[in-house]
């Protein structure tokens, strides 16, 4: 498995804070304002290709309706993805997986990519990604980050292509999660920083594994978590936990 080269500072999906979230005008305010990789979601369509968004319907980002399952890509970047945001954003679309890793490798940016489906595709999207990093990713970049909540869709990234690393997403340590990150092949625990204390940090750190924590916004709490041991944090403002980097 590739070398990942993990910064503190993950800009999630792009700079949420500052553009709408996964759209290639929030990545590339991440990028402006400094932020070296970027996380974003990736749902699959009726076609079985791979665009940017976080939830399973349309509603909440866009102006249209829907589930994304049933709508192809054409439909789908029909929508405004960015009025919602604010006017300056209007006609913004979502994006495809391909345009988007275009973009990155135009930028010099690194990427965690997350997983979400819907009950039954985790699998199938886990292949569809497989199969377009196969295609697309560049080659004298450094290897994405693929994470999921789902234990299905990590399950398919390592039958289907084990050499991209993999995070496991968890939103608190238990149950037997250090086999459940041995079995997968873990490359980093995604942990949410909300439960997290000095303790929970250091047994997080006996797996042998980065820990990156979502959400955090505010600096101080960064600050907190670097000294803890945490590798690194995704967060809506790049540029304000950059300072506390």
């Amino acid at each position: 498995m590739p070398r990942l080269d993990l910064p503190k500072i993950i800009g999630h999906r792009g700079a949420c804070a500052y553009a709408p979230e996964n759209t290639l005008a929030s990545i590339r305010k991440a990028a402006a304002l400094g932020a070296r990789w970027v996380e974003f979601d990736v749902r699959l369509t009726r076609e079985r290709d791979l665009v940017l968004i976080h939830d399973d319907d349309v509603k909440r980002t866009t102006n249209g309706r829907g589930r994304v399952r049933d709508l192809a890509v054409s439909e789908l970047q029909a929508l405004d993805a960015g009025a919602w945001f604010g006017g300056a954003f209007a006609g913004e679309r979502i994006p495809a997986l391909v345009e988007t890793i275009a973009l990155l490798h135009d930028l010099g940016l690194g990427a965690n990519i997350e997983i979400k489906a819907e009950r039954g595709e985790a699998r199938a999207t886990a292949e569809a990604l497989a199969r377009i990093l196969a295609e697309h990713w560049p080659r004298d970049a450094s290897p994405p980050l693929v994470s999921s909540f789902e234990i299905d869709a990590l399950e398919g990234m390592q039958a289907a292509a084990p050499h991209w690393p993999r995070g496991l997403l968890l939103a608190e340590l238990k149950g037997d999660w250090r086999g459940l990150a041995d079995r997968l092949g873990a490359a980093t625990l995604n942990l949410d920083h909300r439960p997290l204390d000095a303790a929970k940090v250091a047994l997080a750190r006996e797996a042998g594994r980065p820990i990156l924590c979502y959400t955090v916004n505010d600096a101080a709490r960064a600050r907190q978590l670097f000294a803890w041991g945490v590798s690194g944090v995704f967060t809506d403002r790049p540029d304000t936990l950059l300072e506390a980097a």
